[in-house]
């Protein structure tokens, strides 16, 4: 009896080491995302095109990613999927969706729309519970449908009321959401993936910067030495996020992920206002309330399902 008792304390003491640690983890990698704007900030002050920081950092991501990865025990899945022709197409459709929401993101960050780019990023899941509805046929739950159409009510009103469709935040939803589920239909270790990925975008970016160059108009030595910093960085912090993001995944429940997952828009949103003083008026209030309507109406129907029944 003792034996049994000290054995399911253990298994029980363990579960909640895992959990804590995956919240942490989680948190961790939010806090980073939703910071990102500050660390682009030093590149607000040069004339670097958001196209020439995107190869810059793919470069560096792929640089760093390929030399942690003997460490990460990864490389047989790796070798594996550069064998799979069915992988590596899904993979090339991941990294250009992936693509897409780096330079949408960056070119926002550096034209001062970090406040739309927060909403796309409070609008992703949304997105990704509609395409796999779509896509994947899973079944929505009323709640989840509720959420989808106040959250487009949100996206209409704000379209008509600047006269033409938040673009930067339309498309940092779809591009992520998309992303997001080609990842789901061919699964593989965060860090492997993001070195296939970037395999697949580093020649486009290489072929980038060497006309820019032969242009003139690449830029790395002339940078102030922070801005460098920034650029040679750039691969830590894209890498860094995406492996605590897949650590905390293992360790809690996709409901607590999702939870945890507003951490980083709430902090862009908080960032625009208070660091680059976008421009917020009660008429914009309006339709990001109704998006944050929609976000609190979808959590509000992932925790039911959590809830214990009353006996």
């Amino acid at each position: 009896m003792f034996f049994t008792i000290h054995f399911m304390t253990t298994i029980t003491t363990s579960t909640r080491e895992q959990t804590t640690q995956g919240l942490l983890y989680a948190a961790a990698c939010y806090l980073l995302w939703g910071i990102f704007p500050l660390y682009w900030y030093p590149l607000n002050a040069t004339a670097m095109p958001a196209e020439q920081i995107l190869a810059q950092r793919i470069v560096w991501s792929a640089l760093f990613a390929l030399m942690i990865l003997p460490f990460s025990g990864q490389n047989r899945q790796l070798l594996a999927a550069l064998r799979d022709r069915r992988l590596l197409l899904i993979f090339f459709g991941s990294a250009a969706a992936l693509s897409v929401n780096w330079l949408t993101y960056l070119w926002a960050v550096t034209h001062h729309h970090v406040l739309d780019a927060g909403l796309g990023y409070f609008i992703t899941p949304l997105v990704a519970v509609l395409l796999g509805r779509i896509v994947l046929h899973e079944i929505l739950r009323p709640t989840q449908l509720a959420a989808i159409a106040i959250a487009a009510g949100g996206v209409l009103y704000l379209t008509w009321l600047s006269g033409g469709v938040p673009v930067v935040a339309v498309i940092l939803a779809l591009s992520f959401g998309f992303y997001g589920l080609l990842r789901k239909i061919a699964p593989l270790p965060a860090l492997a993936a993001l070195v296939l990925e970037t395999l697949w975008m580093l020649p486009f970016a290489l072929l980038y910067l060497l006309w820019a160059d032969h242009r003139g108009d690449f830029y790395f030595t002339e940078l102030a030495p922070l801005a460098r910093l920034v650029l040679i960085g750039s691969g830590v912090v894209t890498t860094i996020p995406l492996l605590l993001f897949a650590a905390g995944a293992k360790r809690i429940s996709l409901a607590n992920m999702g939870m945890i997952q507003y951490i980083s828009p709430t902090l862009q949103f908080i960032i625009g206002l208070t660091v680059f003083h976008e421009p917020f008026n009660i008429h914009r209030l309006i339709g990001y309330a109704m998006v944050w309507l929609a976000v609190l109406v979808y959590l509000a129907g992932s925790l039911r399902p959590l809830q214990k029944p009353v006996m």
